[in-house]
């Protein structure tokens, strides 16, 4: 390889990685959302089959956690109350994951090259997570309350009650549960347009 074309695959790469997919035009109607971004549709549904999370679960923590911004990040704090200083976490991306979760998702799944500001990496994420806190904290996979406790505070948190010192926290699993369910009425009530082949979307237009 000429040293012209590493060049241009290395600027493609970095111009790929930096451009982050804009926010769907409604993020509060799951059907609305997942027929403008067909290939989510694909994302979360292999999501939801291979972790055995409800769809509208991934979803609603999604909406809670970066309100499906893909290159969301925590506030930074202020230094002498004005100066932009250090993140408050070290939270990214869709599901807002902290680099050791996700260091060890990427680890027990041999995802090397997953991406936070990938929505196929995050709902993959989420679903695995959840997963592991349905089974070793005995939740049913529907309960988004429940679940989202268990994603915020961890599960030796969760185990320990926590967030029962934290009101605010609990209103907010509140909020994803209703979200949650409201995104199962809205997916049952409408028909997603699958996503086809490049071939098929090709013949189709023409």
């Amino acid at each position: 390889m000429t040293v012209l074309k590493l060049s241009a695959l290395v600027l493609i790469t970095a111009l790929l990685i930096g451009c982050a997919e804009p926010q769907p035009q409604n993020i509060n109607n799951a059907c609305d959302m997942l027929n403008e971004k067909k290939s989510w549709y694909s994302a979360a549904a292999h999501s939801q089959e291979r972790w055995s999370i409800p769809m509208e679960v991934t979803l609603a923590f999604i909406h809670q956690e970066s309100s499906f911004k893909g290159k969301a990040k925590p506030p930074r704090k202020e230094l002498f109350g004005f100066i932009p200083w250090v993140r408050t976490s070290s939270a990214a991306g869709y599901a807002q994951a902290l680099d050791e979760s996700w260091k060890e998702y990427k680890k027990e799944n041999r995802r090397r090259f997953a991406r936070r500001s990938s929505f196929k990496d995050a709902v993959d994420f989420i679903g695995w997570y959840n997963h592991k806190s349905m089974k070793q904290l005995n939740l049913a996979s529907d309960d988004a309350y429940s679940l989202y406790l268990a994603y915020h505070e961890g599960r030796g948190g969760f185990s320990r009650k926590s967030y029962q010192q934290k009101d605010w926290l609990i209103e907010v699993a509140k909020k994803v549960q209703q979200r949650s369910v409201k995104y199962r009425k809205q997916l049952d009530n409408c028909s997603l347009e699958k996503p086809g082949s490049w071939l098929s979307r090709l013949l189709k237009r023409s």
